[in-house]
């Protein structure tokens, strides 16, 4: 056994290769390229923080998905409804701490959003385990059952979700203290965008220490390299898959938490707006690839906020036309993992 650990161990180290560090760059290189065009330094910086938090907030949301799809080949339509539960379950926690929120306290504030994280990520998990085992492991294998299988869950969950907190949208504050901006000079950054960033920040180095230095996250590396080698060495890859999903669907309501209280108003429909954002964000960052994840969230988030400030009317179309640049340059993405 301990040589069958010992070769799984090597075949999950295999996939690892040098940085490419050419798409690292092009984030410091698209924030210098704007500087000029914004002209004043304050806005710039201003508009850098403020797309740098909206592209920690969609990592946080499209990060799980792109496990899904790299090691399961699963196509989740049903990813944006775990969004929406996520940012519908900080009212389990809004309601009986409601002083909290309304406390002038930084520690009882942080102490707020920290338990509405903990808590929608325990029941997106919950429910996203009962999704994979109903609605998507009877589809595996299928592309076109599974886009369709999903979405009906995706419209039924929303339903429930009417069902439960009714179909009006429900207003949330802010904690205290997140509200209002930091001011530096001329520079102006909202408090709970710099929040955003930190949690980002920490999510991302933390499952990067997971997928690289523990046993699961190397065998989760080279289940999405070849899966077939893993299930012939003796691990249950179906267990693997269940945990990915369930992983994947915890980080949707971590993302749906930071989603909610940027927006400050839930709607059942919230998590499936986003969606298209996030799956240009997983096809420009590559399939399977956490970091090709971040990159691509980051970059895109940027294009959206300079190209906002210089041309408006550009700003809709600004995500599709650096996924079309990106695919013309690296047709599998910045950081391609999955072979399939």
């Amino acid at each position: 056994m301990s040589d069958m650990t010992a070769d799984a161990t090597t075949a999950a180290e295999l996939p690892r290769t040098k940085t490419d560090w050419v798409p690292l760059a092009l984030v410091p290189a698209l924030a210098l390229l704007a500087l000029p065009f914004v002209g004043e330094p304050s806005t710039w910086v201003t508009l850098t923080v403020a797309g740098l938090a909206m592209g920690m907030m969609i990592f946080l949301m499209a990060s799980g998905l792109t496990l899904v799809f790299g090691l399961m080949d699963i196509i989740n339509f049903g990813h944006g409804v775990f969004i929406s539960l996520g940012a519908y379950a900080t009212l389990l926690v809004l309601g009986p701490l409601a002083g909290w929120a309304q406390a002038d306290s930084v520690g009882l504030n942080l102490a707020l959003l920290l338990l509405c994280i903990l808590v929608a990520m325990a029941v997106t998990g919950v429910v996203g385990a009962v999704f994979e085992r109903v609605i998507v492991r009877p589809v595996y294998g299928s592309h076109l059952k599974q886009i369709l299988v999903t979405m009906g869950g995706l419209i039924v969950a929303e339903q429930a979700i009417h069902a439960i907190w009714g179909a009006s949208p429900i207003p949330i504050p802010l904690p205290e203290t997140l509200r209002g901006a930091f001011v530096l000079g001329d520079i102006v950054m909202e408090r709970y965008r710099v929040v955003a960033v930190a949690v980002g920040l920490t999510v991302f180095v933390a499952m990067q220490l997971m997928l690289n230095r523990t046993r699961i996250g190397l065998l989760i590396r080279a289940g999405v390299e070849n899966p077939e080698m893993v299930e012939a060495l003796g691990y249950r890859i179906k267990r693997l898959f269940v945990s990915v999903f369930v992983a994947g669907s915890a980080l949707a309501g971590l993302g749906g938490v930071m989603w909610a209280f940027y927006r400050q108003t839930l709607t059942a429909g919230m998590g499936m707006e986003v969606m298209v954002l996030v799956f240009i964000v997983i096809i420009i960052g590559g399939l399977g690839s956490v970091g090709g994840c971040f990159v691509g969230s980051i970059l895109v988030a940027l294009v959206a906020n300079y190209v906002g400030f210089l041309a408006p009317k550009l700003a809709l179309i600004s995500n599709i036309l650096v996924m079309a640049l990106v695919l013309i340059w690296r047709p599998q993405g910045l950081f391609p993992v999955a072979r399939r």
